[in-house]
This record gives C-alpha cells, sequence and structure tokens, in this order.
C-alpha cells in the first residue's frame, strides 16, 4: 500500500461523511422537490440544456449573442423581396392609400398572433419545426416534414433571383449602363436598331434577351444558360458559407444584410424626392380609392401578403426563435417584428412610387415632344387649321399643360377625323396605372428609371446589391428552417448537412437557369407555396388549440414569458385566426381553379408576353408540387396512428436525472399526456438508490435552484460512486 494510502482514505472518508450529513440535511427539501416540482427541462440555471431523441446527454444549443442579433435575423427573414416588389403592386392595384387599412386589420387579426404563436412554441420547446409538432402532438408530426419540404422548394428558386440580382449587380459597373440603350445590328450594307429591343425597350430586351436568353416556351428548354449558372453557383456558395455554422455564422452577416437594405431605401427616398415628377408618383399612390375596399379579392390579397410577408408556416420563425433563452420576451418581438415589417413595405412602397413618378415624368416629356412635332407636320400640311391653336402657345416648346389644352381642342374639332390622327392623351396617370410587379418591376421598370438617374451606375449597383442582401437573409430563415429540425432530429452534423443541402438544392435548380427556367421559376413560386403552407399553419393552429388545449397553452405561456398574454390572443387562435385561414384556402383553391393555370411567354417574333397554358407534363408537376408539401402530414399520421414503425425508443415526454444533465427514459406518452410543461405524479416518482448514488450539492449553490420562468428546478446532482465501494464504508 502506498504510504500516502492513510491519507488518501481519510480525505475520502470526509468527502463521504461531508456528502451524507448534505444528504441528512436536506433530505425533507429534496424529497418535497421531487413530489412537487414539475419536469423542467432546462432544469439548471445558468445552461440551458435541452432532451434530444437518441441522445444520452444532450448538447447545449447555440444561443443569440444579444436580443438584436435576434430581432435582426427575424427582420431579415420576415422582411424580403416581397416588400419591395409586390406590396408596391398589390397597393396600387387595390385602392391605393385604401389598400392599408385591410392590411393593417388583417395583420393583426391574423399575422400577429400567428407569429407569436410560432414564436412561443418554438422558444419554449427549442426544437426546429420538425421536434415542435412532434412534440405537441405526435400524430401531427408531419407538419414538421411538411415545412420543411415546402422551405426547400421555395429555396430552390429563390435563390435563382439572388443569382439574376448578382448577374444585374455585376453589370452595373458600366457607364453607360448595358441596357440603356437598344443594341445596333450591323450586316453587310447598313447599321440597324435590333428589332425585338427596338419593338419593346431597352431594358425589356435586356432582360429577356441578354440576362435570360429566354425560349419561346417552357417546352424548349434550350439548354443551360451559362452566365445564370455562374451566377445561381455563387448565389449558392455564399449561402453555404454563411449557414454552414448555423447562427454562429450568419448571426455575424445579419447586422449588414438586415440593415444595408433599410440604407439604400432611405437614399433612393431622398434622391427621388429630388427628381421631377416623384411627387406625383407618390400622390398616385396614395390616392385611396375606398370603392375598392369593398371587393372580396382585395381582402384575400391582403390577407395573403400578411400571410408570407411574416414568413409563417416556414419554420425559419421557429429555428430563429429555438435559440432564444425560455423567459425572453416573444410577444414583445411578435409585435415589434411585425410592424417593422410593415412599415418596410410602406417605405419600400414610396421609393417604388417615388422612382416610378420620376420614370412616368421622363416618358411623358418624350411622350410630349413626338405628339407635338405630329401635330405640327399637321399645320404645315393643312390637316389641321392654325385657327384653333392658342396664339399663346409654342408648340416647339410646349408644356404638359399647353399640349393637354391643344389635344383636346384638336379632339373636339376633328371629333370625326380624330382617330385617324394617332395622337396621345399623354397623361402621367395613364403611365402610372400601367402596373407591374415581381421581375417586371426589378429588372425592367426600376431598372428603366435608374437609367435616367445621374450617376445612374452607382444607382444601379446599390439596387441589385439591396436586393442581393434582402434575398439573403430571407435566405438564410429559409435554410435555417431546413437544417435546424433535421439536426435536432437526426442528430447529424450541421456542416456537412448544410452543404449536402446546398449543394443538392444547385444541382436541382439547374433547371431554373435554362434558356426556360424563368416559366419554372413562375411554376414554383405559383404552386409550391401557397397552398401547401395555408394548410400547415392551419394544422398548426389547430394542434395547439385543440390537441394540445389552448388553456394549457397559455398556461404555458404565463410560466414562461411571466404574465399572462391577453385574452385577445386566446380568442384569435381558437375561433377568429381558423376560421380566417380556412376562408383564405378556401378562396385560394377557388381562385387557383378559377384561373387557367398558365405562363406568360416571351414570343421573339412578336417582342411582347403572351399567355401559354402548361402542357400535360407541367400540370403533372404542378399538382406534384402540391401534393409532395402536403404529404409527410398524413404519412406520418397513419404510421403513427397504427404503429406501423416501432417506436419503442421513447420521446421528449420522460427523463430521468444524471450528473445535473438530462436524460430520456424509454417511455412513450399519447396524445394530450404530453406537455410542454410535465411531470409524473408523486407515486409515479423514481425513488433514489442510496446504494448506488448519493446527492451532492452543486458548490456555491443553495439546495433548491429557481428556474428562470420562476419554477423551482432540482437543484442537486446525482453523482456516481465507484461501483465497488462496499455500502459500509457508506
Amino acid at each position: 500500500m502506498p504510504k500516502n494510502s492513510k491519507v488518501v482514505k481519510r480525505e475520502l472518508d470526509d468527502d463521504v461523511t461531508e456528502s451524507v450529513k448534505d444528504l441528512l440535511s436536506n433530505e425533507d427539501a429534496a424529497d418535497d422537490a421531487f413530489k412537487t416540482s414539475e419536469l423542467i427541462v432546462d432544469g439548471q440555471e445558468e445552461k440551458d440544456t435541452d432532451v434530444e431523441e437518441g441522445s444520452e446527454v444532450e448538447d447545449e444549443r447555440p444561443a443569440w449573442n444579444s436580443k438584436l442579433q435576434y430581432i435582426l435575423a427575424q427582420v431579415g427573414f420576415s422582411v424580403g423581396l416581397g416588400n419591395v416588389w409586390r406590396f408596391p403592386y398589390l397597393c396600387q392595384k387595390n385602392g391605393g392609400g385604401a389598400y392599408l387599412l385591410p392590411y393593417l386589420i388583417l395583420l393583426t387579426v391574423i399575422g400577429i398572433p400567428l407569429f407569436f404563436l410560432e414564436l412561443s412554441v418554438g422558444q419554449r420547446i427549442r426544437r426546429g419545426s420538425i421536434g415542435v409538432w412532434n412534440y405537441i402532438s405526435p400524430k401531427l408530426g408531419g407538419i414538421g416534414f411538411a415545412s420543411c419540404v415546402v422551405c426547400y422548394f421555395v429555396a430552390l428558386y429563390y435563390n435563382v433571383i439572388i443569382g439574376w440580382s448578382l448577374f444585374y449587380f455585376s453589370q452595373s459597373f458600366q457607364q453607360p449602363l448595358p441596357w440603356d440603350q437598344c443594341p445596333l445590328v450591323k450586316n453587310a450594307s447598313h447599321t440597324f436598331v435590333e428589332p425585338e429591343c427596338e419593338q419593346s425597350s431597352a431594358t425589356t430586351y435586356y432582360w429577356y434577351r441578354e440576362a435570360l436568353n429566354i425560349s419561346s416556351s417552357i417546352s424548349e428548354s434550350g439548354g443551360l444558360n451559362w452566365k445564370m449558372t455562374i451566377c445561381l453557383l455563387a448565389a449558392w456558395v455564399m449561402v453555404c458559407l454563411a449557414m454552414i455554422k448555423g447562427i454562429q455564422s450568419s448571426g455575424k452577416i445579419i447586422y449588414f444584410s438586415s440593415l444595408f437594405p433599410y440604407v439604400v431605401l432611405i437614399c433612393f427616398l431622398i434622391r427621388a424626392f429630388l427628381l421631377n415628377g416623384s411627387i406625383d408618383g407618390i400622390r398616385h399612390m396614395f390616392t385611396p380609392k375606398l370603392e375598392i375596399m369593398l371587393e372580396p379579392k382585395v381582402w384575400r390579397e391582403a390577407a395573403t401578403q400578411v400571410f408570407f410577408a411574416l414568413g409563417l408556416g416556414f419554420g425559419g420563425v421557429i429555428a430563429f426563435s429555438s435559440y432564444n433563452k425560455r423567459d425572453n420576451n416573444c410577444h414583445f418581438d411578435a409585435v415589434l417584428v411585425s410592424f417593422i415589417n410593415f412599415f418596410t413595405s410602406v417605405l419600400a412602397t414610396l421609393v417604388v412610387f417615388a422612382v416610378l413618378g420620376f420614370k412616368a415624368n421622363v416618358i411623358n416629356e418624350k411622350c410630349i415632344t413626338q405628339n407635338s412635332e405630329t401635330i405640327m407636320k399637321f399645320l404645315k400640311m393643312g390637316n389641321i387649321s392654325q385657327d384653333i391653336i392658342p396664339h399663346h402657345i409654342n408648340l416647339s416648346a410646349v408644356t404638359a399643360e399647353d399640349y393637354h389644352l391643344v389635344y383636346d381642342i384638336i379632339q373636339k374639332v376633328k371629333e370625326e377625323e380624330f382617330p385617324a390622327l394617332h395622337l396621345n392623351s399623354c397623361k402621367i396617370e395613364e403611365e402610372l396605372n400601367k402596373a407591374v410587379q415581381g421581375t417586371g418591376l426589378a429588372f425592367i421598370a426600376f431598372t428603366e428609371a435608374m437609367t435616367h438617374f445621374p450617376a445612374s451606375p452607382f444607382w444601379s449597383v446599390m439596387f441589385f446589391l439591396m436586393l442581393v442582401n434582402l434575398g439573403l437573409g430571407s435566405m438564410f430563415g429559409t435554410i435555417e428552417g431546413i437544417v435546424t429540425p433535421i439536426v435536432d432530429t437526426f442528430k447529424v452534423r450541421k456542416e456537412i448537412l448544410t452543404v449536402i443541402c446546398c449543394l443538392l438544392a444547385f444541382c436541382i435548380g439547374l433547371i431554373f437557369v435554362q434558356r426556360s427556367g424563368n416559366y419554372f421559376v413562375t411554376m414554383f413560386d405559383d404552386y409550391s407555396a401557397t397552398l401547401p403552407l395555408l394548410i400547415v399553419v392551419i394544422l398548426e393552429n389547430i394542434a395547439v388549440c385543440f390537441v394540445y388545449g389552448i388553456d394549457k397553452f397559455m398556461e404555458d405561456l404565463k410560466d414562461m414569458l411571466g404574465f399572462a398574454p391577453s385574452r385577445y390572443y386566446y380568442y384569435m387562435w381558437k375561433y377568429i385566426s381558423p376560421l380566417m385561414l380556412l376562408s383564405l384556402l378556401i378562396a385560394s383553391v377557388v381562385n387557383m381553379g378559377l384561373s387557367p393555370p398558365g405562363y406568360n411567354a416571351w414570343i421573339e417574333a412578336k417582342a411582347s408576353e403572351e399567355f401559354l397554358s402548361y402542357p400535360t407534363w407541367g400540370l403533372v408537376v404542378c399538382v406534384s408540387l402540391v401534393v409532395f408539401a402536403i404529404l409527410p402530414v398524413p404519412v406520418v399520421f397513419i404510421v403513427r396512428r397504427f404503429n406501423l414503425i416501432d417506436d419503442s425508443s421513447g420521446n421528449l415526454a420522460s427523463v430521468t436525472y444524471k450528473r445535473g444533465r438530462v436524460l430520456k427514459e424509454p417511455v412513450n406518452l399519447e396524445g394530450d399526456d404530453t406537455s410542454l410543461i410535465h411531470g409524473k405524479i408523486p407515486s409515479e416518482m423514481p425513488s433514489p438508490n442510496f446504494g448506488k448514488n448519493i446527492y451532492r450539492k452543486q458548490s456555491g449553490s443553495p439546495t433548491l435552484d429557481t428556474a428562470p420562468n420562476g419554477r423551482y428546478g432540482i437543484g442537486y446532482l446525482m453523482a456516481d460512486i465507484m461501483p465497488d465501494m462496499p455500502e459500509s464504508d457508506l
């Protein structure tokens, strides 16, 4: 025996004696804690730990570095390209300023309550969409898988738009801009303007022919567009590098990607206000047309915009909130992010219509100049009498007011012959009434307006860099909505999964960079997300309110937040939101049924768009997109309902404690027995085995730790003694 063995044995005896004293002194408190406390998954005060299926001891979950970083992530996800090119179009189409009223009402009734619901379940359970809905109701676990499928479908084509923006960004470092004028074509005898461009416009020609090199139908693939293929690869590389470490890597980029668009929008707004015609655009935008508000279509489109603007159902909201502390005030976050989103849409609308007002003013001036020259020709030819023209009007330098006066006089005098003169009224309102949205707004109308800006390359660089950042912010949330649930559920390495996910998406995304790729983008945008996401969010609402229990959920919120949420949310979640969502789903199905499935094809010979119906195989793809997105819901329900797969491995609801960690027990719970805060009844509590374990207080901690949400967790550790130590020593 070593000579210091007595010292070691004495220290060990002292250590065990102290532990026994601790045990005896705390026996009553420990027993009470076992009997009265409910299971709290984050039982340690200092570290939030999570239960994970298939893992013996769960790892610590990453967390946001600050509240600001988290808010910017949610804002970056919810504020996307739709705020810039969809909301202004809907505002113009549906009554101008009057459209803001139904939008605000539906934001309050549908948007904020459902956004708050997703934030709260993600923060409480601290899992991605698969883990959250599997935990709340195993039979409805397919909701999470459906969210992942929809996210992937959207990511496939959304990153293509970022690729288009990267292409235009790379082409903006030129003076003049390459889409400023129509190209000239030379042959053996003379030089002439490209006919396709001459019949349309310089920016339209550049978009369809130079950028996309588009085919005449979806059936003509035309091969890969190598320029867009490279841009798509660059977009996926950017997303992959930003997301490879999850929020630990993307969180640093979020500060720039979320804030930079606001800098650009404010700069554009200030610049636009200094241009002629900008006030006309804004006045046209906010002139309310109250009669349009009574049309059901306006409310349906407003509800759809609210729904997609906040990213409901994608899983990104749940994934981001799952990295929060459980006592975070997610109600404040829901209201804040929702209204930031709304005011961003209004800011973008101001910018778009100020710029479009300037563009309309430039086009109107050209129209007046051309038509004034035509009138002077008619005067020289004698087709129009000089006597009818007021003497104070000089047609060689005519103002808009004077031109409209001359136009009205000629129209009255030459009433029968007037159509043959082919004169235009040249009213700025007619130009502003030409509603454009989506790629037509960003890559044609807005791009054309910027060619008239002083220092146009600078503004073009800023605009397309803004589009790239808006797209990346949304892509971060979309990819997080795919990767986080899979990592939480299947315990794969996030880095490897992210690389595989992005590489596979790039390979599939090659169909979008064919010459016919734009038509596939339209197809996926119309069919891959709208109906599936509506169904997903309806099922989320049902799962929380009617399967888990709205009363139990409200108690969980009170426990988590430290205060009881307003009863307003109780009635919204239980009655109003489900009815509104069902109405929106029915209206969307009816609208989809009444609208013939098709797309706008660019016809080179006519230099214009023409609506074409999808071929048979295209209809099959459209239906498949909807079916594949929803399929996980019934499949998981059937599997869980009839126990087609052995689920004896247990779930998140039953745990035991070892060394201060939370471990999984092989116990299954059914239906409503699962709870966000769930514990065994006292009779089912396991009794401590004094022959194998002793209880040792955490150093520097009281006997009972108080969890962040105010409930008591178990604040002592169960430490193993060497199995060969005889009980007599204890």
